[in-house]
């Protein structure tokens, strides 16, 4: 996700602390930043689910990005769903 307001790193991790407490408080998943921050605009965000089918994992994780894109709004650069 990009983060165009943060002027520093206490603004970049206000930013993924919120989002981060927001998707764990609505959906009860694990989140966390999976890549180490290498500016203060830009942050990779990890989601995990775990559910009795694979059908509610994906409803899940369908809507935990759609929630993430409606709170970031164009500043979610790129989301994906990997089913393991």
């Amino acid at each position: 996700m990009r983060i165009a307001d943060a002027r520093s790193l206490k603004d970049r991790r206000q930013v993924v602390r919120a989002l981060k407490q927001r998707l764990r408080n609505r959906f009860n998943v694990a989140v966390a930043e999976v890549e180490a921050p290498t500016s203060w605009t830009l942050a990779t965000i990890g989601v995990a689910a775990v559910a009795g089918s694979q059908g509610t994992v994906e409803e899940i994780l369908r809507r935990v990005e759609a929630d993430a894109a409606e709170m970031l709004g164009g500043d979610l650069a790129e989301s994906s769903i990997e089913l393991f």
